[in-house]
């Protein structure tokens, strides 16, 4: 069956970076668009990044744009996150999720595979 395991998550201090990363298996990996969502405390799930399947074409949250950079690799069926000038605003639960449609799209709905989550804490 198809498994997404995000890792990374921790506390960092407020202007740290942090890398997470989710491994894929049990999908054809180079198919499925990859996205990043979070979560904060008492808010709905939110699209963060994105990446087709190729990995030629990115999207990204306003939020986040300028300081996170969504990228994969197709050999290892990883995808990661790069999170530079972390906000206490960024804190939150962290989902990666996998969409078969192959292209890179914001709605929650259009993602097929979630995984746990990994908890991000940025501290001020």
């Amino acid at each position: 069956q198809v498994q997404l395991v995000e890792s990374g998550g921790t506390l960092v201090q407020a202007g740290g970076s942090l890398r997470l990363s989710c491994a894929a298996s049990g999908l054809t990996f180079g198919r499925y668009a990859m996205g990043w969502f979070r979560q904060a405390p008492g808010k709905e799930r939110e699209f963060a990044a994105g990446i087709s399947g190729t990995g030629t074409s990115t999207s990204y949250s306003d939020s986040v744009k300028g300081r996170f950079t969504i990228s994969r690799d197709n050999a290892k069926s990883m995808v990661y996150l790069q999170m530079n000038s972390l906000k206490p605003e960024d804190t939150a639960v962290y989902y990666c999720a996998a969409d078969f449609s192959g292209v890179a799209r914001g709605m929650k709905s259009a993602y097929n595979y979630w995984g746990q989550g990994t908890q991000v804490t940025v501290s001020s």
